[in-house]
C-alpha cells in the first residue's frame, strides 16, 4: 500500500516538473520573437514541427514563425530555429546557403549569414534566423534582421574553429560547407569513393570549401587521436586501391594532427600539397582535475615576472643616465658658448700680444678708480 502511494506521488511530481519545463520552453520560445521590431508589429504567430534539413543532420529543439506588418502594407515573415549548440546552427546555415543565389557568407548580421534579393538568413548563438520579405520594399529586411539579432543570446560569438583552419580562411569562409558530429562523410554535397572508408560514429566534424579555383579542400577533425589513426590507415589503403582500379582519387591527402586533409581536382600535385601545407592543427590540452604542473607554472611565471622587473629597472636607469648626460652636455655647451661670446665682445689693450701681464711698472692705467688706494696725508 505504501509502495503504491509512493509511485503515485512520484508520478504526480514528474508530471508537474514536465509541465513546468514545457511552459518554460514555450515562454522562452515566445520571447525569441518580440511583439514589435521597430515600425513592424507582429500580426500572426505559429509553432512549427522541427525537421532535419539535408545534408545537415541537426534537428532544432524548437521552431517558430511570425509575420510582421509595417507601413505602406509591407509584410515580412521571420522564422527562428533553435538548436542545442552553436555549431549545429552554423551547420544548418551552410546547408541552406548551398541552395540560394548569394554573394557568399558575411558577418554583417548575427555571427554569420547571407543575403539574397528576398531574404536574409543568419545564425547567432544556437539560433538560425530567416527574415523573408512577403510584400513591400525589401530594404526593410536589414533593419529587421539587425533588430532580431539584438534580442538573441550571443552564444560563443564565433564560427567553428575548424573553418578558420582552412587555407585562406577569410575567403574560403564565403562558400564553406560545415558538418557537425558527422556520422557519414558521404552526406557532404561533394562526395568521393574514398569517403566510404571514413568511420566517425558521430565523433568528428568536417568542413569543405571550393574556394581554391577548381580545387576543393575537405578537412575531417576527429575527437580522439585513436580515431584519427584508424581512419588514416583505412584512407591510405583506399587511395592505393583507387589508384590500382583507375578510379577518381584525391589529388593529395595527409594526416595533420587529428585532421584528415583531402584536396580534390587540383591542377597538379604540387598545388595540392601547397594547400595542405597551409592547414595547421592546434592542439588544446585541458586538465579535468588538478593540474600536476601548477607549481612549475607558478615558478616559471615568478621567474618571468622577476626578469621583467629587472629588465625594466635597467632600462629606466639607462634612460635616466643618458638623459642626465645629455642635459648636462647641453647646458655646459650653452654656458661655454655664452662666455666665449662675452669674451669676444670685450676689448682690452695688451702689450703682451694678447696675453695677460702684471702691472708691476704701473704703466697700465687702472680702469676702476674706486679700487685704488688713496694716498695718506
Amino acid at each position: 500500500m505504501r509502495l503504491s502511494r509512493i509511485i503515485v506521488l512520484v508520478s504526480i511530481l514528474l508530471g508537474l516538473v514536465g509541465s513546468a519545463w514545457a511552459d518554460t520552453t514555450h515562454s522562452e520560445s515566445i520571447r525569441l520573437l518580440p511583439a514589435s521590431i521597430g515600425k513592424f508589429r507582429q500580426v500572426s504567430f505559429a509553432n512549427q514541427t522541427p525537421a532535419a534539413y539535408p545534408p545537415s543532420s541537426a534537428v532544432p529543439v524548437a521552431m517558430q514563425t511570425a509575420e510582421y506588418a509595417g507601413g505602406n502594407g509591407s509584410r515580412v515573415s521571420i522564422t527562428i530555429s533553435r538548436f542545442r549548440q552553436d555549431p549545429q546552427a552554423f551547420e544548418r546555415l551552410t546547408a541552406a546557403a548551398t541552395e540560394k543565389d548569394h554573394s557568399g557568407l558575411t558577418r554583417e548580421f548575427g555571427t554569420a549569414g547571407y543575403i539574397t534579393n528576398s531574404q536574409i538568413v543568419f545564425f547567432k548563438g544556437p539560433n538560425l534566423v530567416r527574415v523573408k520579405n512577403l510584400k513591400g520594399d525589401p530594404v526593410n529586411l536589414k533593419d529587421l534582421a539587425q533588430g532580431v539579432s539584438e534580442t538573441l543570446d550571443n552564444g560563443e560569438g564565433d564560427i567553428p574553429v575548424l573553418v578558420k583552419h582552412l587555407p585562406d580562411p577569410e575567403n574560403a569562409f564565403k562558400n564553406v560547407i560545415y558538418l557537425n558530429s558527422i556520422k557519414d562523410l558521404r552526406a557532404m554535397p561533394f562526395s568521393s569513393p574514398v569517403f566510404e572508408v571514413v568511420q566517425t560514429d558521430g565523433n568528428a566534424d568536417a568542413v569543405m570549401s571550393p574556394w581554391y579555383g577548381r580545387s576543393r579542400v575537405v578537412i575531417v577533425e576527429y575527437n580522439t587521436p585513436q580515431l584519427a589513426t584508424e581512419n588514416d590507415q583505412r584512407i591510405i589503403a583506399r587511395i592505393h586501391e583507387l589508384w590500382k582500379l583507375g578510379q577518381p582519387a584525391p589529388s593529395a591527402y595527409r594526416r595533420v594532427g587529428n585532421y584528415s586533409v583531402f584536396v580534390f581536382d587540383a591542377p597538379d600535385e604540387q598545388t595540392a600539397k601547397q594547400l595542405i601545407d597551409q592547414v595547421k592543427y592546434e592542439q588544446v590540452v585541458q586538465w579535468l582535475g588538478e593540474n600536476p604542473n601548477i607549481l612549475k607554472e607558478a615558478q616559471k611565471q615568478y621567474v618571468n615576472t622577476t626578469l621583467g622587473v629587472l629588465v625594466a629597472v635597467l632600462k629606466a636607469s639607462g634612460y635616466a643616465l643618458v638623459l642626465c648626460l645629455g642635459m648636462g652636455g647641453l647646458i655646459g655647451g650653452l654656458l661655454f658658448s655664452y662666455r666665449r661670446s662675452q669674451q669676444k665682445a670685450a676689448t682690452a689693450y695688451s702689450d703682451a700680444g694678447g696675453m695677460l701681464r702684471l702691472n708691476l711698472d704701473e704703466l697700465t692705467a687702472e680702469t676702476n678708480p674706486s679700487r685704488l688706494l688713496r694716498e695718506r696725508n
